[in-house]
């Protein structure tokens, strides 16, 4: 029986979009054992998912690299693949003494795989650029075994948690304001303005982190009205009910994005600093809001704190009525006012 590690330590949307690799290896080696190296959120992003039969917990701002060396080499894997561009997924993976192991020629340290798979920002979307991992490790595999979609595996009492809070299925718009870089956030009055032209028509939630929350303030003190505001509320499982159960999602260039194609819900996606190219664009069911004549985009592939020229303009210029339009061409049946 083939032991296959994976290794996915980036960020929470990646982790999403790592969920097709993580079904197709297992299509392709049915009897393997899939042990998956992530994040602390991993436990919840991955939690019920039938692919993996071990979950390995890894933050390195307080976990020891070197003992994760050490568990992994008692472990003796066959196959390491690892969609993550890091230093330390090359070294601890060839340290463990995997004897096969996969990766990105881009990617840090990528002289220890012994197979490499072409990394490029060229227009590829994530989902398919990892699937560049599994031609690596054997040309012939047939892309027949590929599972396009992310996939996130809710039991029946998490899948209801969107009825306790008195929301019904596919009544209800959801936005989410937030993301890890500022400059990816669209602008508090762009949020607000697109609640106004939606609230007297449509049931609005707010969704997002305890991180989102002073940002979300905010747009609400700008709108000055009273859409339902779960941003710090709720958990990843809970988030995964709203957004499975709503009639659709407006998001910047973040996780719930990937989220909502999951769950193949339309999502209208609010780029700025970021661009298609990168391939994190909504796979199925969405479409992508931006200024594309901009010279400084993009400027940089996880955006900033600050905007490096200092306009901002890439947000700045990107109107309610362009993101309401994307959203009502996912939406026909959608009901709002021109009115702010």
């Amino acid at each position: 029986m083939k032991k296959i590690i994976l290794w996915q330590t980036a960020f929470l949307g990646d982790l999403i979009l790592t969920t097709p690799l993580i079904a197709s290896i297992k299509n392709i080696f049915p009897n393997s054992k899939l042990h998956i190296i992530t994040k602390p959120f991993g436990k919840q992003v991955l939690k019920n998912n039938p692919y993996v039969n071990k979950l390995i917990i890894f933050d390195k701002s307080k976990d020891s690299t070197l003992k994760l060396i050490k568990d992994l080499r008692k472990e003796k894997y066959d196959l390491a693949i690892s969609p993550h561009r890091s230093h330390r997924a090359a070294y601890s993976l060839f340290l463990a003494g995997i004897p096969e192991r996969v990766g990105f020629d881009k990617g840090g340290f990528s002289f220890l795989y012994t197979k490499k798979a072409k990394h490029a920002f060229d227009g590829i979307h994530e989902i398919d650029r990892n699937f560049r991992l599994l031609k690596a490790l054997d040309k012939n595999i047939s892309e027949e075994n590929f599972q396009r979609f992310p996939q996130l595996f809710l039991t029946k009492e998490e899948d209801q948690f969107y009825k306790s809070i008195g929301l019904q299925d596919k009544d209800y718009l959801l936005i989410a304001p937030g993301s890890k870089w500022k400059t990816k956030r669209w602008t508090a009055k762009g949020f607000a303005d697109l609640i106004k032209k939606l609230y007297k028509k449509e049931n609005i939630v707010l969704i997002g982190g305890k991180e989102d929350k002073q940002f979300t303030d905010e747009i609400l003190k700008i709108a000055q009205l009273n859409p339902i505001n779960l941003v710090g509320k709720t958990d990843l499982r809970q988030t995964f009910s709203l957004i499975k159960h709503s009639k659709g999602l407006i998001s910047n260039d973040s996780a719930p994005v990937h989220m909502a194609v999951a769950f193949n819900i339309p999502v209208v996606d609010i780029y700025g600093p970021t661009v298609k190219d990168f391939g994190f664009y909504p796979y199925r069911n969405g479409i992508i809001v931006e200024i594309k004549d901009l010279k400084c985009r993009p400027c940089g592939l996880h955006g900033h704190n600050n905007c490096p020229i200092n306009t901002h303009e890439c947000m700045e210029k990107i109107t309610a009525d362009m993101v309401l339009d994307a959203l009502k061409s996912l939406i026909p049946d959608l009901n709002y006012t021109n009115y702010i």
